[in-house]
């Protein structure tokens, strides 16, 4: 579901791969976020635009952050961890977290399907962190 989620927010709705992750996330797991909150991670897209962290990753950071912190990070114990050992799980499947990294091998070369794997892989890891979504 997830997945799914993903590809229309990616293919259908051209969001970048940052906001597609959030917004999906959204929709699959009812985290309560605004229709425009993909536009809090709107400058995350192709890392930061200039290669940096990879915006699937960013995005599902965001995502851990909605629904483990109840607070403030530094309040939120363990989240500091969890969120260092998504980036290794992500880095340990893709090869990389830099989107400059990332994208020479994972984007589609063909252009049809962008630069989806590292979202898609994004949404798997957030599916093993925070379990299935409810359907």
């Amino acid at each position: 579901m997830l997945i799914t989620a993903a590809e229309k927010y990616y293919f259908d709705m051209d969001y970048n791969c940052a906001e597609s992750v959030l917004m999906a996330a959204n929709e699959a797991y009812g985290l309560g976020l605004a229709q425009d909150a993909h536009h809090l991670l709107s400058g995350f897209g192709g890392g930061i635009g200039c290669g940096h962290v990879c915006g699937a990753l960013a995005g599902a950071i965001a995502v851990l952050g909605q629904v483990l912190v109840e607070d403030r990070a530094h309040a939120a114990e363990g989240f500091r961890e969890r969120c260092a050992a998504f980036a290794a799980a992500f880095e340990q499947e893709l090869g990389a977290t830099m989107c400059g990294a990332v994208k020479p091998v994972h984007a589609d070369p063909t252009g049809k399907r962008r630069c989806f794997a590292p979202v898609e892989a994004a949404c798997r890891l957030l599916q093993r962190e925070l379990g299935a979504p409810r359907a």
